[in-house]
Protein backbone atom coordinates (compact mmCIF):
# COMPACT_ATOMS: atom_id res chain seq x y z
CA UNK A 1 0.00 0.00 0.00
CA UNK A 2 1.48 3.30 -1.09
CA UNK A 3 1.20 6.29 1.04
CA UNK A 4 0.08 9.19 -1.25
CA UNK A 5 -0.45 12.86 -0.70
CA UNK A 6 -2.20 15.05 -3.38
CA UNK A 7 -1.18 18.82 -3.58
CA UNK A 8 -3.40 20.94 -5.73
CA UNK A 9 -7.90 20.37 -5.82
CA UNK A 10 -8.72 22.37 -8.40
CA UNK A 11 -10.00 20.38 -11.40
CA UNK A 12 -7.27 18.10 -12.51
CA UNK A 13 -6.52 17.50 -8.79
CA UNK A 14 -9.67 16.73 -8.32
CA UNK A 15 -9.71 14.60 -11.11
CA UNK A 16 -6.60 13.16 -9.56
CA UNK A 17 -8.13 12.47 -6.28
CA UNK A 18 -11.02 10.55 -8.10
CA UNK A 19 -8.31 8.11 -9.43
CA UNK A 20 -6.56 7.46 -6.67
CA UNK A 21 -9.58 7.00 -4.68
CA UNK A 22 -9.93 4.02 -6.62
CA UNK A 23 -6.70 2.37 -6.81
CA UNK A 24 -6.47 -0.23 -4.65
CA UNK A 25 -2.50 -0.43 -3.77
CA UNK A 26 -2.83 3.76 -3.20
CA UNK A 27 -3.68 4.90 0.26
CA UNK A 28 -4.51 8.92 0.70
CA UNK A 29 -2.73 10.02 3.61
CA UNK A 30 -2.57 13.49 2.98
CA UNK A 31 -5.14 16.82 0.72
CA UNK A 32 -3.55 20.57 0.09
CA UNK A 33 -4.83 23.27 -1.48
CA UNK A 34 -4.69 27.12 -0.34
CA UNK A 35 -8.32 27.13 -0.42
CA UNK A 36 -9.54 26.22 3.21
CA UNK A 37 -13.37 25.42 2.62
CA UNK A 38 -12.36 23.01 -0.59
CA UNK A 39 -9.49 21.50 1.46
CA UNK A 40 -12.11 20.74 4.27
CA UNK A 41 -14.65 19.76 2.36
CA UNK A 42 -12.27 17.04 0.34
CA UNK A 43 -10.45 16.04 3.73
CA UNK A 44 -14.14 15.21 4.95
CA UNK A 45 -14.71 13.03 1.90
CA UNK A 46 -11.96 10.37 2.18
CA UNK A 47 -12.21 10.87 6.14
CA UNK A 48 -8.95 12.19 7.01
CA UNK A 49 -7.62 14.96 9.19
CA UNK A 50 -7.39 18.16 7.60
CA UNK A 51 -3.83 19.39 7.85
CA UNK A 52 -2.74 22.76 9.40
CA UNK A 53 0.10 22.96 6.60
CA UNK A 54 1.99 22.18 3.83
CA UNK A 55 4.29 19.96 5.48
CA UNK A 56 1.52 18.52 7.81
CA UNK A 57 -0.25 17.39 4.34
CA UNK A 58 3.26 15.10 3.41
CA UNK A 59 4.07 13.97 6.97
CA UNK A 60 3.47 10.73 6.32
CA UNK A 61 3.40 10.17 2.68
CA UNK A 62 6.25 8.41 0.72
CA UNK A 63 4.76 9.62 -2.86
CA UNK A 64 3.30 12.80 -3.88
CA UNK A 65 1.44 14.14 -6.73
CA UNK A 66 1.19 17.90 -7.81
CA UNK A 67 -1.47 19.29 -9.29
CA UNK A 68 -1.35 23.05 -8.22
CA UNK A 69 -0.92 26.15 -10.59
CA UNK A 70 2.15 25.74 -12.76
CA UNK A 71 4.35 28.57 -11.03
CA UNK A 72 4.19 26.61 -8.00
CA UNK A 73 5.34 23.11 -9.35
CA UNK A 74 8.75 24.11 -8.84
CA UNK A 75 8.71 25.45 -5.70
CA UNK A 76 6.50 22.67 -4.19
CA UNK A 77 8.72 19.83 -6.00
CA UNK A 78 11.86 21.65 -3.89
CA UNK A 79 9.69 21.38 -0.90
CA UNK A 80 8.94 17.58 -1.01
CA UNK A 81 12.71 16.81 -1.93
CA UNK A 82 13.39 18.53 1.13
CA UNK A 83 10.98 16.70 3.61
CA UNK A 84 12.97 13.35 1.97
CA UNK A 85 10.16 12.35 -0.33
CA UNK A 86 11.40 10.71 -3.65
CA UNK A 87 8.74 9.84 -5.41
CA UNK A 88 7.14 12.81 -6.85
CA UNK A 89 4.36 12.79 -10.17
CA UNK A 90 3.79 16.87 -10.91
CA UNK A 91 1.59 17.78 -13.90
CA UNK A 92 3.04 19.35 -17.10
CA UNK A 93 4.81 21.39 -17.58
CA UNK A 94 7.20 20.81 -14.82
CA UNK A 95 7.88 24.34 -14.12
CA UNK A 96 6.76 27.71 -15.53
CA UNK A 97 10.05 28.89 -16.64
CA UNK A 98 12.79 27.09 -18.74
CA UNK A 99 15.43 28.64 -15.87
CA UNK A 100 12.88 27.04 -12.80
CA UNK A 101 12.66 23.65 -15.33
CA UNK A 102 16.96 23.04 -15.19
CA UNK A 103 16.76 24.16 -11.40
CA UNK A 104 14.06 20.68 -11.09
CA UNK A 105 16.12 18.55 -13.48
CA UNK A 106 19.59 19.34 -11.91
CA UNK A 107 17.60 18.65 -8.05
CA UNK A 108 16.36 15.60 -9.73
CA UNK A 109 19.70 14.23 -10.03
CA UNK A 110 21.51 15.48 -7.00
CA UNK A 111 18.72 13.26 -4.74
CA UNK A 112 17.97 10.59 -6.86
CA UNK A 113 14.29 11.78 -7.61
CA UNK A 114 11.95 9.64 -9.27
CA UNK A 115 10.08 12.39 -10.55
CA UNK A 116 7.37 11.63 -13.60
CA UNK A 117 5.87 14.67 -15.55
CA UNK A 118 2.07 14.49 -16.65
CA UNK A 119 2.19 14.35 -20.52
CA UNK A 120 -1.12 12.36 -20.25
CA UNK A 121 -1.12 12.02 -23.96
CA UNK A 122 1.09 9.45 -24.03
CA UNK A 123 -1.22 7.09 -21.98
CA UNK A 124 -4.17 8.14 -24.62
CA UNK A 125 -4.76 4.45 -25.92
CA UNK A 126 -5.04 5.99 -29.04
CA UNK A 127 -1.15 7.53 -28.93
CA UNK A 128 0.08 4.10 -28.20
CA UNK A 129 -1.46 2.63 -31.51
CA UNK A 130 -0.10 5.75 -33.25
CA UNK A 131 3.30 4.75 -32.04
CA UNK A 132 3.51 1.13 -33.02
CA UNK A 133 1.89 1.73 -36.58
CA UNK A 134 4.79 4.44 -37.18
CA UNK A 135 7.14 1.73 -35.63
CA UNK A 136 6.79 -0.15 -38.57
CA UNK A 137 6.20 2.55 -41.17
CA UNK A 138 8.89 2.04 -44.10
CA UNK A 139 9.91 5.85 -43.82
CA UNK A 140 8.22 8.15 -41.58
CA UNK A 141 8.24 12.00 -43.21
CA UNK A 142 6.57 14.12 -40.89
CA UNK A 143 4.09 14.02 -38.20
CA UNK A 144 1.10 16.77 -37.68
CA UNK A 145 -0.62 17.94 -34.46
CA UNK A 146 -3.43 20.56 -34.14
CA UNK A 147 -4.70 21.39 -30.75
CA UNK A 148 -7.15 24.12 -30.20
CA UNK A 149 -9.66 24.84 -27.09
CA UNK A 150 -10.97 28.01 -26.55
CA UNK A 151 -9.49 29.67 -23.34
CA UNK A 152 -10.74 28.53 -20.31
CA UNK A 153 -11.06 31.20 -17.81
CA UNK A 154 -8.82 28.85 -15.10
CA UNK A 155 -5.90 29.14 -17.24
CA UNK A 156 -4.60 32.69 -16.42
CA UNK A 157 -1.02 32.16 -15.59
CA UNK A 158 0.32 30.32 -18.90
CA UNK A 159 0.51 30.78 -22.92
CA UNK A 160 -0.89 28.43 -25.50
CA UNK A 161 2.43 27.40 -26.14
CA UNK A 162 3.22 26.39 -22.50
CA UNK A 163 -0.88 24.75 -22.19
CA UNK A 164 -1.63 22.95 -24.77
CA UNK A 165 1.17 23.17 -27.52
CA UNK A 166 3.21 21.13 -24.42
CA UNK A 167 1.42 18.27 -24.78
CA UNK A 168 2.18 18.13 -28.74
CA UNK A 169 5.81 18.88 -28.28
CA UNK A 170 6.10 16.10 -25.54
CA UNK A 171 4.42 14.06 -28.52
CA UNK A 172 6.50 15.12 -31.15
CA UNK A 173 9.70 14.04 -29.02
CA UNK A 174 8.29 11.31 -27.77
CA UNK A 175 7.61 10.33 -31.55
CA UNK A 176 10.04 11.45 -33.70
CA UNK A 177 13.25 12.13 -31.63
CA UNK A 178 15.23 14.98 -30.75
CA UNK A 179 14.94 18.43 -32.26
CA UNK A 180 17.50 20.13 -33.43
CA UNK A 181 15.94 23.20 -35.21
CA UNK A 182 13.00 24.68 -34.11
CA UNK A 183 10.37 27.69 -36.16
CA UNK A 184 7.52 29.17 -34.86
CA UNK A 185 4.73 32.32 -35.51
CA UNK A 186 2.01 33.07 -33.97
CA UNK A 187 -0.54 35.48 -32.50
CA UNK A 188 -0.11 37.39 -29.32
CA UNK A 189 -2.77 38.72 -27.61
CA UNK A 190 -2.92 41.01 -24.38
CA UNK A 191 1.05 39.78 -23.96
CA UNK A 192 -0.01 36.78 -24.06
CA UNK A 193 0.51 33.82 -27.43
CA UNK A 194 -2.72 32.47 -27.68
CA UNK A 195 -1.82 30.89 -31.31
CA UNK A 196 1.10 29.04 -32.32
CA UNK A 197 2.68 27.26 -35.24
CA UNK A 198 5.73 25.29 -34.91
CA UNK A 199 7.86 23.77 -37.51
CA UNK A 200 10.71 21.08 -35.63
CA UNK A 201 13.26 19.55 -37.50
CA UNK A 202 14.22 16.30 -35.75
CA UNK A 203 18.02 14.91 -35.65
CA UNK A 204 16.83 11.75 -37.75
CA UNK A 205 15.22 14.03 -40.38
CA UNK A 206 11.74 13.78 -39.49
CA UNK A 207 9.73 16.83 -39.74
CA UNK A 208 7.50 17.73 -36.63
CA UNK A 209 4.51 20.21 -37.51
CA UNK A 210 2.44 21.83 -34.52
CA UNK A 211 -0.23 24.19 -33.84
CA UNK A 212 -2.07 24.92 -31.14
CA UNK A 213 -4.69 27.78 -30.68
CA UNK A 214 -6.79 29.17 -27.77
CA UNK A 215 -8.89 31.40 -29.94
CA UNK A 216 -10.22 28.71 -31.97
CA UNK A 217 -14.30 28.17 -31.17
CA UNK A 218 -13.75 24.24 -32.39
CA UNK A 219 -12.03 21.36 -29.93
CA UNK A 220 -9.59 19.58 -31.90
CA UNK A 221 -7.00 17.25 -31.20
CA UNK A 222 -5.67 15.46 -33.82
CA UNK A 223 -2.83 14.04 -35.62
CA UNK A 224 -1.44 13.27 -39.06
CA UNK A 225 1.38 11.15 -39.95
CA UNK A 226 3.17 11.08 -43.60
CA UNK A 227 5.12 8.16 -44.40
CA UNK A 228 6.50 6.72 -47.51
CA UNK A 229 4.13 3.45 -47.27
CA UNK A 230 0.74 4.99 -45.49
CA UNK A 231 -1.17 8.00 -44.36
CA UNK A 232 -2.14 7.98 -40.79
CA UNK A 233 -5.13 10.24 -39.07
CA UNK A 234 -5.42 9.82 -35.67
CA UNK A 235 -8.80 12.00 -33.88
CA UNK A 236 -7.75 11.84 -30.45
CA UNK A 237 -11.11 13.43 -29.05
CA UNK A 238 -12.62 10.03 -30.20
CA UNK A 239 -9.38 7.59 -30.34
CA UNK A 240 -9.93 6.53 -33.91
CA UNK A 241 -7.12 5.91 -36.58
CA UNK A 242 -7.83 5.31 -40.19
CA UNK A 243 -4.75 4.25 -42.03
CA UNK A 244 -4.53 5.00 -46.01
CA UNK A 245 -2.50 3.11 -47.93
CA UNK A 246 -0.74 3.06 -51.02
CA UNK A 247 -3.06 2.98 -54.08
CA UNK A 248 -2.81 -0.34 -56.21
CA UNK A 249 -3.00 -0.73 -60.14
CA UNK A 250 -4.06 -3.73 -61.34
CA UNK A 251 -4.71 -5.52 -65.18
CA UNK A 252 -7.75 -7.33 -65.78
CA UNK A 253 -7.66 -8.96 -69.48
CA UNK A 254 -4.31 -6.93 -70.39
CA UNK A 255 -5.96 -3.45 -69.75
CA UNK A 256 -5.12 -1.30 -66.41
CA UNK A 257 -7.12 0.19 -63.83
CA UNK A 258 -6.24 1.57 -60.84
CA UNK A 259 -8.09 1.39 -57.19
CA UNK A 260 -8.58 3.98 -54.95
CA UNK A 261 -6.07 3.93 -52.03
CA UNK A 262 -6.94 1.67 -49.44
CA UNK A 263 -8.32 2.46 -46.09
CA UNK A 264 -7.92 0.45 -42.68
CA UNK A 265 -9.54 1.48 -39.48
CA UNK A 266 -7.57 0.72 -36.44
CA UNK A 267 -9.58 -0.67 -33.14
CA UNK A 268 -8.06 1.41 -30.28
CA UNK A 269 -9.16 -0.98 -26.39
CA UNK A 270 -10.75 1.65 -24.13
CA UNK A 271 -8.93 3.16 -21.12
CA UNK A 272 -8.93 6.00 -19.48
CA UNK A 273 -5.41 7.84 -19.67
CA UNK A 274 -4.91 9.20 -16.26
CA UNK A 275 -6.03 5.78 -14.46
CA UNK A 276 -2.88 3.84 -16.75
CA UNK A 277 -0.44 7.07 -16.27
CA UNK A 278 -0.83 7.35 -12.40
CA UNK A 279 -0.49 3.38 -12.12
CA UNK A 280 2.52 3.91 -14.18
CA UNK A 281 3.49 6.17 -11.29
CA UNK A 282 2.71 3.99 -8.85
CA UNK A 283 4.64 0.81 -10.08
CA UNK A 284 7.62 3.35 -10.93
CA UNK A 285 7.69 3.20 -7.04
CA UNK A 286 9.14 -0.19 -6.63
CA UNK A 287 10.74 -0.89 -10.07
CA UNK A 288 13.12 1.65 -11.23
CA UNK A 289 13.26 0.73 -14.83
CA UNK A 290 9.60 1.88 -15.28
CA UNK A 291 9.05 3.58 -18.45
CA UNK A 292 7.31 7.03 -17.93
CA UNK A 293 7.76 10.98 -19.18
CA UNK A 294 10.59 12.11 -16.33
CA UNK A 295 12.14 15.04 -15.73
CA UNK A 296 14.78 14.93 -18.84
CA UNK A 297 11.60 14.85 -21.14
CA UNK A 298 9.77 17.57 -18.92
CA UNK A 299 13.08 19.63 -19.68
CA UNK A 300 12.98 18.68 -23.61
CA UNK A 301 10.18 19.71 -23.75
CA UNK A 302 10.12 23.07 -22.08
CA UNK A 303 13.51 24.05 -23.86
CA UNK A 304 11.60 23.51 -27.16
CA UNK A 305 8.89 25.95 -25.36
CA UNK A 306 11.30 28.33 -25.24
CA UNK A 307 12.42 28.37 -28.41
CA UNK A 308 8.95 28.81 -29.88
CA UNK A 309 8.00 31.34 -27.74
CA UNK A 310 11.54 33.36 -28.39
CA UNK A 311 10.35 32.68 -32.35
CA UNK A 312 7.05 33.71 -32.04
CA UNK A 313 7.97 37.36 -29.39
CA UNK A 314 11.12 38.14 -32.09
Amino acid sequence: MKKIALLGLGKMGQNHLRILTMLKNVELVGLYDTNAELLAKHCAAINITTPASLQDAIATAEAVVICSPTFTHADFIFKVAEAGIRHIFVEKPMADTLEASIQVRNLAKEKGLNIQVGFIERFNPAIVEVKKILGTAEQVVSVDFIRTNKLSSRITDVDVVTDLMIHDIDLALYLNGPAVKVDAKGVVKNGMIEFAIATLMHSNGRFSRIQASRITEKKIRSIQATCTDKYVDCNLLRKEIVIHRDSQTNQVDGEAYKISSLEETVEVRPQEALLTELQTFINSINDATTVKPDDFDGLSAMEVCDQIRKSVLS
